[in-house]
């Protein structure tokens, strides 16, 4: 069983942002991964907490895909040297296409 982290940016436009969470999470999880992301986290914690729920979820994953934007991210840019460290497979989508088999994240 594939389990895959989505990092990306949530600051910002964060409706927006946390939509492209979700339609990446569900097109995902048609490819039979389990999926994990922040963007379903509830409001009002910090930044420590939040990242220490984030660093869990990589560390059940096999691999961690970058939305678009994610340098843009500090939190996004620290999830991806974390699963650089501790030696997940990292896609990056800059567009939003081809993660596996011409699946498109992006519309």
């Amino acid at each position: 069983m594939i389990t895959t982290y989505i990092a990306g940016p949530i600051s910002g436009n964060v409706e927006a942002n946390k939509q492209a969470f979700f339609k990446a999470a569900d097109q995902l999880a048609g490819t039979g991964r389990v999926v994990l992301h922040s963007a379903g986290l509830p409001f009002g914690l910090t930044e420590p907490q939040y990242m220490d729920i984030c660093y869990a979820m990589i560390r059940a994953c096999n691999e961690i895909v970058m939305l678009p934007g994610w340098r843009r991210s500090a939190g996004a840019t620290a999830e991806y040297y974390y699963a650089k460290k501790i030696g997940l497979k990292i896609v990056f989508v800059p567009t939003g296409i081809d993660i596996e088999r011409g699946m498109s994240l992006v519309s």
